[in-house]
């Protein structure tokens, strides 16, 4: 062998040494940014199931018991664009970071609370930093995953996480209530949080945008605000009905607030959503899929919760390993989707099929009766939704975050935890108020025995029939909107074409 020889050998030797090491990292990279990404999840359910236990302790009555939760949505919700251009503007790992920080310290208050209204501001300061660590871990996740096979597999678990992670949080929320206290619902972030600052600061590496870009101050105001007035006035809806005027006014405001968001966006320079992110179909139709997932899957989660309880005498504890299997769906058919099947077929035969087998399982559960059980009735019916969920999140995400520009993967990622914020919020809402009118307008028509237990049945299984409407719905206008075919333009990026 030739001195010539042995130096490239050598030098090929250290090239895939280096290669080990990077890959070693970027996996390590996604752990950080998984379990971010898990507590920011969880903590949209983990709550719901201590509800119970803090008003108890804290002396607030059931009217006042939704801010708990819609406080959260609500700054989460309406800041996440914001956190998103400012991760693109300031850097990734800066926002991500101080997102971490903050959001430990709110758990921290929100655990520690001595009244309602520390607890409320404490849910409402973890969104706030939620908005900006969320788009933060997920544009980090898109440019540390450049190689088209790895970023199949890191998108396919970031996708189960996002999607399982709510149920998770209802099982986590009951372990935590039962044997420790409610407030441990809101400790547990603490620990999340550290692990991750921890590796944070071992592995991350920030890539600072342009400072010199100034804010689209107009357009952060005009999205935040009608954001805020969309989520509330679903809330509003829930308990006070759709005809109620401060519903209208802020539904109405909502609508008004979000043209004229769009409207700005075409005329300022540097605006906070740049229109060429969501114009494309595949990003476009992504964002769809995942909002009117969004909507059935919380709605799911809160009536479902309910029946196990309620009608099925389940503990907080069992409600949550109810859940497990679906878990269990949805991580199979991530890896499914991403690893396997977007090499063969366009995310138009992914994303769609998942939506319409997620509205199946809800016409399932739409048909439960007093007479039900978990093993024959609702266990089938959570497992093919965990399948059909587990095609949207994982291709939705990949899609909704592939082939775009280094400075805008930050708002890019934020619209995906927007759809899904959003899409919660409003399907909690809308289907409350759809479930309370079903249940007095059966009262209203029947007697007998148990009247009223069948009548809360009803009412949960007409939230289910339309949550398989909205999201059949949704599977209808991304087969239309998502392009179809696959084709190979080299070896590091898969682009999707047209047919």
């Amino acid at each position: 062998m030739t001195t010539l020889d042995t130096a490239r050998e050598a030098g090929a030797t250290r090239d895939a040494g280096a290669r080990d090491v990077k890959d070693v990292r970027r996996w390590w990279i996604l752990a950080v940014l998984g379990c971010a990404q898990l507590m920011v999840v969880l903590d949209t359910t983990v709550v719901n199931i201590a509800l119970p236990s803090a008003q108890r302790a804290l002396g607030f009555d059931n009217t006042d018991r939704q801010w708990v939760v819609t406080a959260y949505a609500l700054a989460f919700g309406s800041l996440l664009l914001l956190g998103g251009r400012l991760a693109d503007l300031f850097g990734r790992k800066r926002l991500f970071m101080v997102g971490l920080v903050g959001f430990a310290a709110a758990s921290a208050v929100g655990g520690a609370a001595v009244n309602f209204d520390m607890l409320v501001g404490a849910r409402a300061v973890q969104g706030m930093f939620g908005a900006m660590l969320a788009p933060a871990a997920l544009s980090l996740l898109t440019t540390t995953f450049t190689d088209g096979k790895e970023r199949g597999r890191a998108f396919g678990i970031y996708g189960a996480i996002g999607g399982g992670g709510a149920a998770i949080g209802l099982l986590l929320g009951g372990v935590l209530t039962e044997y420790l206290s409610w407030r441990w619902c809101m400790y547990v972030n603490l620990l999340f949080a550290t692990v991750a600052l921890i590796g944070g600061v071992l592995l991350l590496h920030d890539r600072v945008g342009s400072t010199r870009q100034k804010l689209d101050l107009p357009g952060i105001l005009l999205v935040s605000s009608g954001l805020f007035s969309i989520v509330f006035g679903f809330s509003h809806a829930s308990t006070d009905g759709w005809a109620d005027t401060i519903t209208l006014i802020f539904l109405a405001a909502g609508v008004t607030l979000l043209a004229a968001f769009v409207a700005v966006q075409t005329r300022v320079s540097n605006p906070v959503l740049p229109l060429r992110v969501i114009l494309d179909r595949n990003r476009g139709g992504s964002y769809l899929s995942i909002l009117s997932l969004g909507i059935g899957l919380f709605g799911m989660f809160l009536f479902l919760t309910y029946y196990l309880q309620e009608t099925l005498g389940f503990s907080a504890v069992d409600s949550g390993l109810a859940f497990l299997p679906m878990t269990a769906g949805l991580v199979v058919t991530s890896q499914l989707a991403v690893n396997v099947l977007a090499r063969r077929v366009g995310p138009r035969y992914i994303i769609a099929p998942g939506l319409a087998v997620c509205a199946a399982a809800l016409v399932i559960l739409a048909h439960l009766d007093i007479n039900s059980s978990y093993l024959v009735n609702v266990l089938p019916a959570t497992v093919i939704f965990g399948l059909g969920a587990g095609l949207v999140f994982s291709s939705a995400t990949s899609n909704a975050t592939a082939r775009v520009a280094s400075e805008d993967a930050g708002v890019a990622s934020a619209l995906v935890n927007t759809g899904q914020q959003i899409g919660g919020s409003i399907g909690t809402a809308l289907l409350s108020t759809l479930a309370a009118s079903a249940l007095t307008s059966y009262l209203h028509s029947h007697t007998g025995p148990r009247v009223a237990e069948i009548a809360t049945i009803h009412s949960y299984t007409t939230a289910f029939g339309w949550a398989a409407v909205v999201i059949g719905i949704g599977a209808v206008l991304t087969a239309v909107i998502l392009r179809g075919k696959v084709s190979e333009t080299d070896d590091n990026a898969t682009e999707v074409l047209a047919l």
